[in-house]
Formats: C-alpha cells, sequence, structure tokens
C-alpha cells in the first residue's frame, strides 16, 4: 500500500521514498509512500522527477501508486521526488475553484454537478439543468468571487461515511472518507489537491457553456489561468479595436456593422455574378456554330475545381435559353458533372444523365432540363461526355 502524502498537505513539494517494486525496466515504480497526485477523479496527475528522473504519468492502481517514468530508474533502495509545483498549484486552484463554483451553483439555483473535468486549457463542470441564464452564469461568478475574496478555510479531514454530515454530493464509497471543506459553504468528499483557502484561488472566471446528453457544461478558468485568458482576451478585443479605430466598448457594434455590409456586399456579389453567368452563357451560345446536320449548338465548360454551382447552372440556363444547345460542365476535382438541354433537343436531362452516370459507376439526375451528378474517378470524365452527347 503506497501512503499518499499529498492527501494531508498538498503543498508538499518534495520527499524522500522507498522503492518497494521497479516493473518494465525500472520504468514503473511503485513507492511506499509519494507526494505524486494520480489521474483521478477528473483531475489530471502530477508531473516532476523521481531520483532525477521525469515523471511523465502517474496511475492509480487499487492501493499503490504507479510511477511511469520517461527513462530507468538508477539502482537504488530509496529514491528523492521532486513535485512540479506550477503545474501542481495550478491544479490545485482549478479543483478548489470547482468546489466553490459548484456549491454556488448548487445554492443559489439548486443545480447539481454531476461531473468534473480539469482539462490542460480550461476545467469543466456538467450540471444537471438543461439550459442556465446568462444572468444565472454571471451571479453564479460573481458570488464564487465574493467568497474567493473572503478568504474562507479550507480544511482536511478524515471521517466515517456513516458519520459525515453535510456532504453537498452523497459519497459513492463507504469507510473512511476523505473531505475537503470550504468553511460555510461546502463540504465534499474528494481525494484531490487543494489549496489552505478561497484567496489561493485566486480567481474565477466563467467562460461559456454548451448543452450536453441533457445537462449543461459550464467551462470555468481559476486562478493563473482566469489572468492569463482575460489579458489574452483583452489584447483580441484591443486589436479588434485598432482595425475598426473604434473604443473597446464599441467593438462589438462595429462588428455587427461591418458584418451586416460584408452580408449586403456579398448578395449584390453573387447577384452580379449570376448576371454576369448569364451573358456569358449568351455570348457563349452566340459564338457556337451548329453541329452538322441537327441543328444543335454544343459547348463544353471544362472546371478547375468544385462541382458546378449557381454561376454555372445560371450559364448553362442561358446557354440553353434558345431550346437548341447542349451544355456540359465538368470538373475533375470533385469528379462531377452537370448536363443541360434546350427544349428542342429531344433530350431528357435528367434520365440521360442518371443512365450515363450509373453505367460509369456514378450516381445523379434531375430535371428534364438540367442534372447534376457525381463521379468515383475523374478519368472517366471524357466518357461520360461522349455517351451524354452520342445520339
Amino acid at each position: 500500500m503506497t501512503e499518499r502524502l499529498y492527501y494531508t498537505d498538498s503543498f508538499l513539494t518534495e520527499f524522500d521514498a522507498r522503492v518497494v517494486r521497479a516493473e518494465d525496466g525500472r520504468t514503473r515504480i511503485v513507492l511506499d509512500r509519494t507526494a505524486f497526485y494520480p489521474t483521478s477523479g477528473g483531475q489530471p496527475h502530477d508531473t516532476g522527477t523521481l531520483a532525477g528522473v521525469p515523471v511523465v504519468r502517474v496511475e492509480d492502481a487499487d492501493d499503490e501508486i504507479v510511477h511511469v517514468l520517461a527513462a530507468p530508474l538508477p539502482e537504488s533502495g530509496t529514491a528523492h521526488g521532486v513535485i512540479d509545483w506550477p503545474r501542481r498549484f495550478d491544479h490545485m486552484q482549478q479543483h478548489s475553484g470547482q468546489h466553490l463554483l459548484s456549491a454556488v451553483f448548487d445554492q443559489l439555483f439548486g443545480y447539481r454537478t454531476a461531473s468534473f473535468h480539469l482539462g490542460s486549457a480550461a476545467s469543466t463542470i456538467d450540471l444537471d439543468t438543461a439550459s442556465i441564464a446568462p444572468g444565472e452564469l454571471a451571479a453564479a461568478e460573481r458570488r464564487a468571487n465574493e467568497l474567493v475574496w473572503q478568504d474562507l478555510p479550507v480544511r482536511v479531514s478524515f471521517e466515517d461515511s456513516r458519520q459525515a454530515e453535510g456532504l453537498r454530493k452523497e459519497a459513492a464509497r463507504e469507510g473512511l472518507l476523505r473531505i475537503i471543506t470550504i468553511e460555510g459553504v461546502d463540504r465534499s468528499a474528494c481525494g484531490g489537491t487543494h489549496v489552505r483557502s478561497t484567496g489561493q484561488i485566486g480567481v474565477v472566471l466563467v467562460r461559456k457553456t454548451e448543452k450536453i446528453r441533457g445537462m449543461t457544461r459550464v467551462e470555468f478558468l481559476c486562478g493563473g489561468r482566469a489572468i492569463a485568458r482575460a489579458r489574452a482576451d483583452y489584447e483580441a478585443l484591443d486589436r479588434t479595436a485598432r482595425l475598426f479605430s473604434a473604443a473597446l466598448e464599441d467593438v462589438p457594434a462595429a462588428a455587427a456593422g461591418a458584418l451586416e455590409q460584408a452580408r449586403e456586399a456579398e448578395k449584390t456579389r453573387r447577384r452580379l455574378a449570376l448576371e454576369l453567368a448569364t451573358l456569358r452563357g449568351k455570348a457563349l451560345y452566340d459564338a457556337c456554330a451548329p453541329e452538322d446536320a441537327t441543328g444543335l449548338r454544343i459547348h463544353v465548360e471544362r472546371l478547375a475545381q468544385g462541382p458546378p454551382g449557381d454561376e454555372i447552372r445560371a450559364m448553362a440556363q442561358s446557354f440553353c435559353a434558345a431550346g437548341d444547345g447542349l451544355f456540359i460542365a465538368a470538373s475533375a476535382s470533385p469528379p462531377s458533372v452537370l448536363f443541360a438541354c434546350g427544349q428542342n433537343t429531344g433530350f431528357q436531362a435528367g434520365a440521360r444523365l442518371k443512365a450515363v452516370l450509373e453505367q460509369h459507376g456514378g450516381r445523379g439526375g434531375g430535371a428534364g432540363q438540367m442534372a447534376q451528378g457525381s463521379l468515383p474517378s475523374a478519368e472517366l470524365l471524357d466518357a461520360v461526355i461522349a455517351a451524354l452527347l452520342q445520339r
């Protein structure tokens, strides 16, 4: 059994221990005691060094903790461990902040925390409610920070599960429980690492929410992470304000105005592009000599990439408007074909294209005068075009 030193002192950064077992070429080490926290309860493992060798992973194996090293542990019966303190303290801020925020959501709105995840960039809690109003998020964030400013004690105790009272969430296990108490605010069974007072959480910043499996996931950051994120947000907003030559508080209105202008400009561009395509289709028709005795006018448009879109369809309609035109647009990437025909050609575009494509492993179809489809390979385009024009 490994003695878990972090249970009683999360601020312990160095320790000495006896090597109980070494496996996999002395890269998986079990000690008689450790300050390294293993991945558990939504909190990632600690990193650091053991006898100078980097610890890359820490696993909880029932009563033992396994330290996975980047290289073999030197031959010795003992080892000196050093915890990566910045990473540890960051995790302590996030985890203690989670207890505080979960308690606040519960007390203010009755929303219970179903799960917690401490990520490398942000942390989340899943609350048992389908939605949360923006005002509720702001109120919970404000209340959590008020409790941070009060610098309330955060204490660790060990209590029998049958006698532990006032827990925010019923403990899933029986026997001796490790209880984390935020004075006057929260009591929760937890094996993670925590700060000594709410003031050490630093600040609580609620970022965003998303719906997930009938619940609401809330993203938040605490302490150093919150400060770094706030700085990054400010700098991004400041750069945006400079682009608009606007004050920070005027950026949303300036962005909304620019977006509306862009929408209108895009509408105008598309309208003009369709008009141009229509004119081009007529110009192609006028420049196209009738084919032999049939009198049909045929044009094949080769596209650089992309399936035929609205502009190509407008061109095809214009080309075929006089009634005696056959228009084919072919794209190699992705392999696709558009087939259009005038009313007087005797062709049914949808039926003809569907039949030809099926013969070549493709699929598609459409109406009598215009159809579109795809092919498994660009190498088949020439054969499809020839088959479509065969009379």
